[in-house]
């Protein structure tokens, strides 16, 4: 069974994107939600999984064009 919460180095991983690039995509809003705890990040897989689809989904509107 995976752990629910997950750290930015395993979700760097888990999207096989740079940890700098999280850092990022946080300090922009733009990537998946995530909680502080202390000084450490936090990511709930589900929502890393839905962010993923969030994503996926986007990318299929702008190819055909539309949104939805």
């Amino acid at each position: 069974m995976e752990p629910e919460l997950m750290t930015r180095p395993e979700v760097a991983e888990f999207l096989r994107t740079p940890v700098a690039t999280l850092g990022q995509w946080a300090f922009r809003r733009v990537g998946p939600p995530y909680m502080r705890v202390g000084r450490k990040a936090l990511y709930r897989r589900s929502d890393v999984e839905k962010w993923l689809e969030d994503q996926s989904a986007h990318e299929r509107r702008e190819a055909v064009g539309g949104r939805a």
